[in-house]
């Protein structure tokens, strides 16, 4: 080849799926089942935390503000991991930072596991607390990105969609296993065990999760595209996001605007609800986080879904659906609530399924920018919005729900027309690839 790769399918795009590329979408989907149950598996305790990290005097609502504050420090630190290990990434490849940053997410979770609580040590423990949530917010920031474009660059450009909605069902299925041990830990122990103990046993086990990823992800192997462009000696030559900065901000705002609408499905519909049903609803703990882990199932399978029907009828027709859907499902779960066990499960699973049209962000994403900036570019764009949005949406919904307990339909309802009208932008629809240089040109064009 005499430029770099404008696709992000490696010299054979027409090829069919090969040992080689289930191997890779395997050992990457399950690191990134292990490495997001790590990120997310605090929210599913957030009630217990908040008992334990903060005064017990202190008003419920401030007590579940505070605790849903430190669970957006992991968002809000997101821009800087990703900055600096995408910037790295695209100096020094993808597969070294891919297995960095699931180590720096499974050291902290390991820590929050042994952490001493307010009682034993005052104000020092939420803010050891925060610690722990801004150093799992920095690798996440990295793991997310890294995983797309390291799938991306890896599986051929016919099954470029499934490869990425697989890739991001992995991703989703560790919000699905947090959901599970939290089902387990609360059905096996009484509530002062929770309190006392056991609360600890999600996040040790968290940990040890990690080290087995890290281990898995030696068996993967550098990109193809990020082999040539290192042969081609076209390495970005400046600070990769200088470049993003200057000549892909079209894409950085697309990008970031898709971003919302994710982090609208995954913290409201996701990972806000369950507290949400028990607080707002009063649903029995083990029933909400069962309704909640069958949606997070659907979740996972609505991923690979869209993945497939992407490669198949195209972005545009895949967004319009998926998010007038989201739209429709969302509003019926939200304002049924909180009706019977069984409305419960089905609307809360419907509405799930939906969600997953969120693996249409990083299928767009991906191809936004040209293979030297890529890790950069998406990384840029997509952290910076989920730090915003991801970050402020639980302290949003948290002091909406005072005024409206419709609060998370009228926002996620909002969001997903904007989804809708993100898919009529050409730019989108079409499946645009930021063109690459060609070898020896001095930028990203």
């Amino acid at each position: 080849m005499t430029s770099t790769a404008q696709s992000v399918a490696p010299q054979a795009p027409h090829r069919p799926l090969n040992r080689h590329d289930y191997q890779t979408l395997a050992l990457s989907a399950l690191g990134g089942t292990l490495e997001f149950y790590d990120f997310v598996i605090y929210v599913f305790f957030a009630t217990v935390l908040g008992g334990l990290f903060f005064p017990a005097d202190m008003p419920d609502w401030l007590r579940q503000l505070q605790t849903f504050g430190i669970f957006a420090a992991g968002y809000l630190a997101r821009p800087v991991g990703g900055i600096v290990i995408a910037h790295f990434g695209d100096k020094l490849g993808r597969k070294r930072m891919f297995t960095l940053s699931i180590f720096m997410m499974a050291l902290p979770t390991l820590v929050i596991g042994l952490l001493p609580t307010y009682a034993s040590i005052g104000v020092a423990a939420p803010l050891l607390l925060l610690a722990m949530r801004v150093l799992q917010g920095a690798a996440i920031g990295g793991e997310m990105p890294g995983a797309w474009v390291f799938v991306a660059e890896h599986v051929p450009q016919r099954h470029y969609g499934l490869g990425i909605g697989t890739l991001t069902s992995g991703i989703t299925g560790g919000i699905l296993l947090g959901s599970l041990v939290a089902i387990g830990i609360n059905s096996h122990y009484e509530a002062p065990e929770v309190q006392g103990f056991a609360w600890r046993i999600p996040f040790i086990l968290g940990g040890v999760f990690g080290m087995v990823s890290v281990y898995l992800r030696r068996f993967l192997q550098e990109t193809p595209i990020f082999k040539e462009l290192e042969q081609l000696r076209h390495i970005a030559d400046e600070l990769p996001v200088k470049t993003v900065l200057r000549e892909h901000r079209w894409a950085c705002v697309i990008v970031a605007l898709l971003t919302w609408v994710l982090s609208a499905a995954i913290v409201v519909v996701v990972l806000f609800t369950p507290t949400y049903l028990q607080k707002v609803h009063h649903i029995p703990v083990t029933l909400a986080l069962q309704a909640n882990a069958l949606a997070t199932l659907m979740l996972t399978l609505g991923c690979i879904l869209v993945g497939w029907a992407s490669d198949r009828v195209g972005t545009r027709a895949v967004m319009l659906v998926g998010f007038a859907g989201l739209l429709i499902s969302s509003y019926l779960f939200y304002t049924d609530l909180p009706g019977t066990p069984a409305a419960l499960m089905w609307h809360y699973a419907i509405t799930g399924l939906f969600v997953g049209t969120i693996a249409i962000v990083p299928i767009v994403g991906v191809r936004a920018f040209p293979p030297r900036v890529r890790f950069s570019g998406l990384s840029f764009a997509y952290n910076m919005a989920y730090a915003v949005f991801g970050g402020l949406t639980p302290i949003i919904i948290t002091t909406w729900l005072q005024k409206d307990v419709l609060a998370p339909a009228h926002y996620v309802g909002a969001l997903s027309v904007l989804g809708f009208v993100l898919g009529l932008v050409p730019f989108v629809a079409r499946g645009h690839v930021a063109p690459a240089p060609a070898a020896g040109s001095g930028q990203a064009h």
